[in-house]
């Protein structure tokens, strides 16, 4: 008999180390798709996640095919008491999409997207990349507000909150976010949206993946076609200044305007001038949704006050904006990442960006500005599970390299330059920026929506079967 959406599972899941070879084999004959574990060829090829520093071996791994192999997979982990973890594009930095000894439900081959561009809506499967929806919905003159990297992963990016290029005009991912199809602890398949299951479809809206399987999405697009980006890059002795303008300049510019600031090393491609390959600089990456004269007429005051090494915003495809950073993070690097939500920058927050910003531990690593301001700062922090909707910045130190020699040093200098910035902070972060960091972070991350995430984790997974997460405890 099936249990009613919500009703705990018979038995609570309990640790378990390896998989039973009867399980295996059990649940091997009733997927469609394929289950590798470590006898298997394939094997290998399937376990790496996208941060390289995370080494981790799981029993099994089901390819699935489809919403049933999911529910079969989640009924599976359920009774036989399985440790179960969930990757879609698997860029997650905690490396939470894997885990050792259990099972993992890999969502990479659920593709299928649908526009209707009358509608002005997309309909993905989980484990669709920002890369394929920016593909189908293009043709359209349509984009769904995401991130800035193509390969990542719509399920993860969406889950935690999604900001990137289009927040101040067209809010966050979950902003966007219509409905959602969910397979629940249960093995009940559900549709949360305003309407059926709010309060689930409240959490879902930034509370990462404590609540269920996302099979699909049903998000709003936008008009967004070709855009005005690229990078305006500045000497580190001009950071100060550069950051303070562009602060300046974000806080009252029309919400058309996007993009975010940055401290990076050039990467030693065209089109770059050879001269400035490897060199460190402060610079926008920016992405407006208007014509160059309207780009000209906002930036150039900055680019007069303070001199740029160079300037290169030009028409291009929005998509073709969106993937600019995929050659340069291939999967399989090492990374750290520390993370913050940011008010206002202030003098000596600015001071600590331009000292540590201009000392990257590697031609890799990074920090990122978010602005936050705009149409994301127009919903209530009580009527999602993301809350900071009065942050102006979100803050992220991204320690990268390929050699895995460099750990520590990257470790090192994403921790010192945090601390020297956390102070400024709300003293809470993006969910989808956090590493391991603890239960104290995760609460504070939520604030004073927490409590009512924790009720909704005891209704609908009451055991915390889905805990292989930045994980919310059900209510006691």
């Amino acid at each position: 008999m099936q249990q009613r959406p919500g009703t705990p599972p018979s038995r609570p899941p309990q640790p378990a180390p390896v998989l039973p070879d009867a399980t295996i084999e059990a649940l091997r004959a009733a997927l469609r798709g394929d289950l590798l574990t470590p006898t298997d060829d394939a094997y290998e090829q399937a376990r790496p996640v996208y941060n390289a520093m995370i080494h981790k071996h799981p029993g099994a791994i089901a390819r699935v095919a489809d919403t049933a192999d999911i529910i079969t997979c989640v009924n599976t982990a359920r009774d036989a008491n399985i440790p179960l973890a969930i990757r879609g594009g698997g860029h997650n930095a905690a490396g939470l999409g894997t885990t050792d000894h259990g099972l993992v439900i890999d969502l990479s081959r659920l593709k299928g997207i649908r526009v209707d561009p009358q509608a002005r809506t997309v309909r993905t499967e989980a484990g669709c990349l920002w890369g394929d929806v920016d593909h189908a919905t293009h043709p359209f003159g349509l984009a769904v507000p995401c991130g800035i990297i193509a390969s990542t992963g719509v399920a993860g990016l969406t889950l935690g909150g999604g900001s990137g290029y289009l927040t101040r005009s067209c809010g966050l991912t979950i902003d966007n976010l219509l409905s959602a199809d969910v397979v629940l602890a249960d093995g009940n398949l559900v549709t949360a949206s305003p309407d059926e299951h709010p309060d689930l479809f409240w959490a879902l809206r930034g509370g990462g993946g404590n609540f269920g399987i996302v099979t699909s999405f049903l998000f709003r697009a936008h008009p967004v076609k070709n855009v005005i980006g690229g990078p305006t890059m500045w000497a580190v002795d001009k950071a100060e200044d550069a950051l303070r303008g562009f602060q300046d300049l974000i806080r009252t510019a029309p919400e058309e305007l996007g993009g975010f600031f940055a401290f990076t090393a050039v990467p030693p491609v065209p089109p770059f001038p050879e001269e400035l390959h490897g060199r460190t600089v402060a610079a926008v990456v920016w992405c407006y949704n208007g014509t160059q004269e309207g780009f000209d007429k906002l930036v150039n005051p900055l680019i007069t006050d303070v001199e740029p090494l160079l300037h290169g915003p030009h028409e291009l495809p929005f998509p073709a904006l969106q993937s600019f950073f995929d050659p340069l993070y291939p999967a399989g690097l090492q990374w750290y990442w520390r993370a913050d939500f940011m008010p206002e920058l202030n003098d000596d927050a600015i001071h600590q960006h331009a000292r540590h910003g201009s000392q990257l531990a590697t031609p890799h690593s990074t920090m990122h500005l978010y602005p936050l301001n705009g149409a994301a700062q127009r919903i209530a922090p009580d009527a999602t599970a993301y809350r900071h909707r009065d942050a102006m910045w979100s803050q992220v130190i991204v320690g990268v390299d390929p050699d895995p020699t460099n750990a520590d040093k990257l470790r090192d200098w994403t921790i010192t330059y945090h601390d020297a910035l956390h102070p400024h902070s709300t003293g809470a972060a993006y969910v989808n920026f956090m590493m391991d960091e603890g239960p104290d972070r995760i609460q504070a991350t939520y604030g004073d929506n927490y409590q009512r995430l924790t009720h909704i984790k005891r209704r609908y997974d009451p055991h915390n079967l889905f805990h292989i997460n930045q994980n919310i405890p059900p209510a006691t």
